[in-house]
C-alpha cells in the first residue's frame, strides 16, 4: 500500500515506522514547510493518506484529499465543530474518510467498556461520574478527543447530565472532565464513579505512541478500496494484526 503522511511530527514518524514494518511504502511526507505540495498527489500515486496535524490545518487538508479522490484516515483532534462540514464535503466528492479520536486498539476496547459501565451504573443514582485525562505538555487541545468521546458516550445514559465541562464541577447537570498536562505522558484516561461509601474506576494508560500508530495503519489498510464515512468501530469488526 502506498501511503501519504500528512503531518510528520512524533505521531507521523511512529506511523512511518509501523507502516514500513508492515511492508507499506511511504510515498510522501507533508509538514508545515511543504503543505503547498499536498494538492499535487493523486490516486495514481497514493492509496491512502494518514492525517495527524493541528486543528487549524486539518479541515483544509481533508478537503484537498477529497478533491483529489484520496482516501484519508484522520486522527487530529480539536476541530470537531467542523466535522459536519467535512463529512458533507466527503459525501459531495464521493470520498473516503475515517476519523477516530484515538486509534489505539486498547482505547477502542476501553470505549466499549465505558459504554457498558455507564449503562450499568446509570441505575445507581448514589454514584456520580467524572473523568480525568493526562497528556504530554505539547498537546494543544483540552480536553482530549478521547475524553470527549468517553464523555459523550456516558451522557447518552445520564439524561439529567446535559453537558460536559472541562473543569471541576459539583453541578449534577454537568459531567466534569479534568485535564492535566505533564511531561512525557502519551495519554491516560480515568472514568470514576464515586458515592459516599466507595468508588469504582476504569483506566487506560498508554505506554508509548506505537499503539496509536498501529491502529492508524490498520485503519488505513481497512479503508483502502472503500467509499464512505467510517469510524474505528467499523475497523474493529473484522481486523487481524
Amino acid at each position: 500500500m502506498n501511503i501519504l503522511l500528512i503531518g510528520y511530527g512524533k505521531m507521523g514518524k511512529a506511523i512511518e515506522q509501523i507502516a514500513l514494518q508492515r511492508n507499506h511504502q511511504i510515498i510522501g511526507k507533508i509538514n508545515q514547510n511543504n503543505r503547498k505540495d499536498l494538492p499535487n498527489f493523486t490516486p495514481a500515486q497514493i492509496d491512502v493518506a494518514i492525517e495527524f496535524t493541528q486543528p487549524e490545518a486539518v479541515v483544509e487538508n481533508l478537503i484537498t484529499c477529497f478533491q483529489n479522490n484520496i482516501p484519508v484516515v484522520c486522527g487530529t483532534t480539536g476541530w470537531l465543530s467542523q466535522k459536519n462540514l467535512v463529512e458533507n464535503l466527503c459525501q459531495t466528492y464521493k470520498g473516503s474518510f475515517l476519523y477516530a479520536s484515538n486509534f489505539s486498539i486498547g482505547v477502542n476496547l476501553f470505549f466499549r467498556l465505558n459504554i457498558f459501565l455507564a449503562q450499568l451504573m446509570s441505575s445507581f443514582k448514589q454514584y456520580d461520574v467524572s473523568l480525568e485525562e493526562i497528556h504530554h505538555t505539547e498537546k494543544k487541545d483540552a480536553p482530549s478527543g478521547t475524553a470527549i468521546t468517553l464523555a459523550e458516550n456516558i451522557l447518552q445514559y445520564y439524561p439529567h447530565k446535559t453537558k460536559w465541562v472541562n473543569a471541576p464541577s459539583e453541578e449534577l447537570s454537568e459531567l466534569s472532565i479534568i485535564s492535566r498536562r505533564e511531561a512525557n505522558v502519551p495519554g491516560t484516561h480515568v472514568v470514576s464513579y464515586r458515592s459516599t461509601v466507595d468508588s469504582i474506576e476504569i483506566k487506560h494508560t498508554a505506554h508509548n505512541r506505537m499503539g496509536f500508530a498501529l491502529g492508524a495503519v490498520l485503519a488505513a489498510e481497512w479503508l483502502q478500496g472503500k467509499q464512505g464515512i467510517f469510524t474505528m468501530q467499523d475497523v474493529l469488526k473484522n481486523i487481524s494484526f
